[in-house]
């Protein structure tokens, strides 16, 4: 099923603005001095989860100022759905893992099965210490794993469904200044 610009449009139109931009740039302030309290002496392996985490990577990494590799992979589980089916591995790491310490920077955990999934295969590979960043941490009793807890998260929402700084509304809104609610959702 394709949506029109119409759709797309008036999504945003009737949203509610849970965090206005400026809020989500302190957020992200806060999750950087974490981060680099916390890794500044690790000499980490830093993954973008694409789609999603693109935006709050992109904000994240000059704010931390420390050597670190960057890298990404996109693993998914949603594609341009309201909700999630099997995780779909597009790109995985080439890195090697053994012995390092991998942060997994990704824009929201809701149920967190594909994180966990990314989590899981990063041990897998050997890495020493596997931790996560996430934009938002998505309140609710429906997490896939109640074991996945990120170390460094920047907002508390509550059970809607968002979009903007990286979550997307069918692809869409990615790019929204602020995170969004969708109405009645």
């Amino acid at each position: 099923m394709s949506v029109t610009l119409d759709e797309v449009r008036q999504v945003y139109a009737e949203a509610d603005c849970l965090f206005a931009a400026a809020e989500v740039d302190e957020a992200i302030d806060r999750m950087a001095q974490a981060i680099t309290g916390r890794l500044a002496e690790a000499n980490p392996i830093l993954f973008c989860v694409m789609n999603g985490g693109l935006i709050v990577t992109g904000k994240l990494l000059p704010k931390l100022e420390f050597p670190l590799e960057a890298e990404y992979l996109h693993a998914t589980r949603y594609g341009h759905k309201l909700y999630g089916t099997v995780l779909d591995w597009k790109v995985r790491p080439a890195r090697d893992l053994r012995d390092r310490t991998v942060l997994v920077v990704d824009d929201i955990l809701d149920e967190g099965a594909t994180l966990g999934a990314i989590v899981d295969w990063c041990r897998e590979q050997g890495a020493r210490e596997v931790l996560t960043a996430v934009l938002v941490d998505k309140k609710h009793d429906r997490k896939s794993r109640p074991d996945l807890i990120p170390e460094f998260v920047g907002l508390e929402t509550p059970d809607r469904y968002l979009f903007g700084y990286g979550m997307d509304y069918k692809g869409y809104w990615r790019n929204a200044p602020g995170i969004f609610a969708l109405k009645g959702y």
